[in-house]
């Protein structure tokens, strides 16, 4: 009998979107950094995510368990970076510094887009926005700029909002046995 495997790819893509969206509702302006936001980081955006990758590794899938990995570390260490301090653990993070660490995001995120060519459009433009968003919370940092850090929030729920998108069309495709949602 031949046995098959559930796709992980939704539950990553669901995890880093939802999160995406919250956090940078946050970054337009709308509602402060809470508890909400930081659990999501952890649990959905973080450990969902790593076990996602776990997973697309056991299925010889390098990118998606490079990505869904890499953004599941994303976010376990932003979540670290905004309570350590308050934990006492260690002195704020200065902003040049995290615009220096956005940014880093941003050159890997660059060459894992480059990664998505041939691949479904959404998941192209996932990656393509999320370049674009790494890169304007980096000039926010360096700048001190309000205006950048709204744009960035605006551009980032856009993002997170077609990680959601094509996480969800996967999904009823797997339940309907067909596409349901074009991506």
């Amino acid at each position: 009998m031949d046995q098959q495997t559930a796709n992980p790819a939704p539950v990553g893509l669901l995890g880093f979107g939802m999160t995406t969206i919250l956090l940078n509702i946050h970054n337009a302006g709308f509602f402060p950094i809470s508890a909400m936001i930081l659990a999501m980081g952890i649990f959905y955006g973080g450990i969902a995510q790593v076990i996602a990758g776990i997973l697309e590794y056991k299925k010889g899938n390098t990118f998606a368990y490079t990505a869904f990995t890499s953004y599941g570390m994303f976010w376990l260490t932003l979540v670290f970076l905004i309570v350590a301090p308050k934990w006492g653990i260690t002195g704020p993070t200065e902003h040049a510094y995290m615009g220096w660490y956005l940014f880093v995001w941003g050159l890997f995120t660059f060459f894992m887009f480059l990664g998505t060519k041939g691949k479904s459009p959404v998941l192209r433009f996932i990656f393509g926005s999320l370049v674009v968003l790494f890169m304007l919370l980096a000039v926010r940092d360096w700048s001190g700029s309000a205006l950048i850090g709204t744009i960035a929030g605006w551009e980032g729920i856009v993002c997170g909002a077609s990680a959601f998108y094509l996480g969800v069309a996967e999904v009823l495709e797997a339940a309907q046995g067909r596409k349901v949602l074009p991506f």
